[in-house]
């Protein structure tokens, strides 16, 4: 006769290498802005220099002429793509008050988000 004996056990090596998370924004978190959308504030005070994001993106068969939620995601401005986490949130400025710059790395589809200066704890980024 068969009888249960709880649970099968599972050998693991003892030192299993974790890999780190392609995704990280612990510094920030979106929620809404003064102007009806979302913005992305920054969680703890982040310094000139620091990584406030990094990730990863999704290419997408769209034309980002025409769809504002994308990113140019190509040196020939042909690709477009859409980010992890907080990415698609950011305030991007023309007349340069934005506190933060994206490093793009094509050619393995990741990206980081760094302070370009101080930011403040509650700060929208």
């Amino acid at each position: 006769s068969l009888s249960w004996r709880g649970p099968a056990k599972i050998d693991r090596p003892h030192t299993q290498r974790q890999e780190p998370s392609l995704i990280d924004c612990s510094k920030v978190e979106a929620r809404p802005d003064a102007w009806g959308g979302v913005g992305v504030y920054a969680t703890e005070p982040i310094r000139k220099g620091d990584v406030v994001e990094r990730g990863v993106v999704q290419r997408l068969p769209v034309d980002g002429n025409e769809c504002p939620y994308v990113f140019t995601w190509s040196e020939d401005r042909s690709v477009w793509a859409t980010g992890s986490g907080c990415s698609v949130f950011y305030n991007a400025s023309l007349d340069g008050s934005e506190n933060t710059s994206m490093t793009r790395n094509l050619d393995d589809d990741t990206f980081e988000i760094y302070a370009i200066r101080d930011i403040q704890k509650g700060e929208e980024s």
